[in-house]
């Protein structure tokens, strides 16, 4: 079974659905680590990646953006120069109803009589103005930071705004 785009499951459109002791079956999480780089050391300056529109975001996206942001990061300042962490979990199981295709599927499918639904992955729901990524760094390398946050927000189904925040002024 072809897994479908992603904007079929961008929208609110359902009651949120996370209780999963009462439910089988969900695929694992692709996201590997929630916190990359140099989890020890304090750093001054904020960057944070911030969603524009409520959406809801797939597991798979959010990892996609993770690799993307934490490779450009390695490449460009090295590991012990930054902190970069996700801060949002999926939460939300997704369901589908899967249909039979091909000759004879017509005998086989039940359409859409009792179509509840079988998990097929995991997404957050996230809020305007809510924080996805952050990265924690040194003020010489917040353009850089800028511009992984800015790079990996392309994978992500809603538009994107970078913010900066300097710790030592709050």
């Amino acid at each position: 079974m072809v897994r479908k785009p992603g904007v079929m499951y961008r929208n609110l459109a359902k009651k949120a659905y996370t209780r999963r002791e009462y439910m089988g079956g969900i695929p694992g999480s692709k996201i590997v680590q929630f916190d990359m780089g140099n989890t020890s050391a304090e750093f001054p300056v904020e960057a944070s990646l911030l969603v524009l529109e409520a959406c809801q975001i797939r597991h798979t996206a959010f990892e996609a953006a993770r690799v993307n942001i934490n490779r450009r990061l390695m490449k460009e300042i090295g590991r012990m120069n930054y902190h970069l962490k996700l801060r949002t979990y999926p939460h939300h199981v997704l369901r589908e109803n899967k249909q039979a295709t091909g000759a004879g599927a017509d005998r086989v499918s039940e359409g859409m009589r009792m179509a509840f639904g079988k998990a097929v992955g995991t997404a957050a729901r996230v809020h305007p103005d809510q924080k996805i990524f952050t990265i924690y760094t040194s003020p010489q390398y917040i353009e850089k930071a800028k511009d992984a946050l800015r790079h990996g927000g392309y994978k992500l189904p809603s538009p994107t705004r970078v913010v900066i925040e300097d710790k030592e002024l709050n």
